[in-house]
Order: C-alpha cells, then sequence, then structure tokens
C-alpha cells in the first residue's frame, strides 16, 4: 500500500468513526430531546386543560350539571354570571354578632331570605352586623382576570397540533345511589406531538398502555369521580 492510498484510507476510517459517534450520541439523544419537547408541549396542554376545569366548576355551579362542548364553555364565559357570596362584616366583631342575634331573635318568624333583608336593612341605616349576601357576576368579569395570556378561543385546541380539536365529554353518572356529574377533557399525544419523532410517540403510547394510563393528558373522568383531577397531578 503506498503512502497516498494509506492517507486516503486513514482519513476515510476517521471521517466512518466519526459518522458512527455522531450516530450513536444521536440515538442517545433523540429520546432525550422528545422528552425534554414533550414537557414543554405539555405545560402548555395542562394550562389550558386547568382553564376548562375551572370553567366547568363555575359551569357547574351555574347549571347544576357540566357542559357537555367546550363551545358551550366558550359561550357561558362570554354572557353566563356566576353566584358570589359576599360577606358583610365580620364574626370577630362583637358588637356585630351582637346586633345579629338580636335582629334574628326579634325576627325568628321570618324565613332566611327575609332575615336577610332585614340584616342588609340595619347594615344600610349605619349599623354593625353580619351576614351573607348572594349576588351575580358575569363570568368574563370574575374568572381569569389575573391571566393576560387568556384566550378563550384556544381552550378548544391541542396545542401544537395544527388545529386538532380538544376531546370533551360530561355525563350524570348514579354513584351510591346518588347522581353525580362528571366530565372529562383529553389531549392525546398523538395530537399533542404532531411533528414530533413518531416512532418515540408511539413508543409512548405503548407504555401508557401497559400502564393502564391515557395516552395522553386528561382532566376529570366520566367513568368514576375523581374530583376532577388531572392525569398529571
Amino acid at each position: 500500500m503506498n503512502k497516498n492510498v494509506k492517507i486516503i484510507v486513514e482519513i476515510a476510517l476517521a471521517a466512518l468513526i466519526c459518522l458512527l459517534v455522531w450516530a450513536i450520541v444521536k440515538s442517545v439523544q433523540k429520546p432525550v430531546e422528545f422528552n425534554n419537547e414533550l414537557a414543554a408541549r405539555s405545560q402548555v396542554g395542562i394550562q389550558r386543560l386547568k382553564d376548562i376545569r375551572t370553567l366547568q366548576v363555575a359551569y357547574k355551579g351555574a347549571n347544576g350539571r357540566f357542559s357537555p362542548t367546550v363551545d358551550s364553555l366558550k359561550l357561558f364565559y362570554e354572557t353566563g354570571k356566576m353566584d358570589i357570596v359576599m360577606q358583610i362584616g365580620s364574626h370577630d366583631d362583637s358588637v356585630a354578632v351582637a346586633n345579629t342575634e338580636a335582629i334574628k331573635k326579634a325576627n325568628k318568624k321570618l324565613n332566611p331570605e327575609q332575615i336577610t333583608e332585614k340584616l342588609q336593612e340595619a347594615y344600610a341605616a349605619g349599623q354593625k352586623v353580619v351576614f351573607s349576601t348572594v349576588t351575580q357576576i358575569p363570568v368574563k368579569d370574575t374568572l381569569f382576570l389575573n391571566r393576560p395570556d387568556f384566550h378563550i378561543d384556544s381552550l378548544a385546541f391541542i396545542p401544537f397540533s395544527g388545529g386538532d380539536k380538544t376531546e370533551m365529554e360530561s355525563t350524570i353518572k348514579t354513584v351510591s345511589g346518588v347522581k353525580v356529574p362528571l366530565f372529562e377533557a383529553r389531549m392525546p399525544f398523538k395530537s399533542l406531538c404532531k411533528g414530533m419523532d413518531n416512532q418515540l410517540r408511539i413508543n409512548l403510547d405503548a407504555e401508557r398502555r401497559d400502564q393502564n394510563k391515557y395516552e395522553g393528558l386528561q382532566v376529570g373522568s366520566i367513568s368514576v369521580p375523581n374530583n376532577n383531577a388531572g392525569n398529571w397531578e
């Protein structure tokens, strides 16, 4: 082997070694990069599901059941109202407590709503009293006020999916003889991970199935009551 051929062979071997090292590093880095991107995307998806949960709880408070669709949640946010309990006075104020008890005793034949009216009259007249009153406030003026990044339209879509819709269902299930409203909202990894390594996503789905877990992000459950928990919690 002459000197030139030897140099060419050495260069070729060096290039091959570099290529193999790069391939090994890349194969090790792929899952790391996938998991990092999944974590970043999941953070956005989880926030949307938390926002859906917040709206669902308010919707149930106003309607006695959960909303079956994101569209009806959006309508509730834009046009609905929710009850807000306001307390007037303090139970730590002995004068206010004494005045309240005196008014209740003097009007014990009245129903609770009428007694509250008497307390309101006393409060308007400048007397110290303690009572709670319920007032209705537009949902839009109550929820997410400290969230400049909140956009109601985004809740309908799975982030990074190119427009796939958030999946949602609601039902009323009888549990131990009691009718219990339930809901669940889902974002499958198949949509959340669009554009990412598809084989790693398939492996992730298979791993979740083996663990009897949903292949994606989910809040609430229409199967069993779970206090509207998210599967990331």
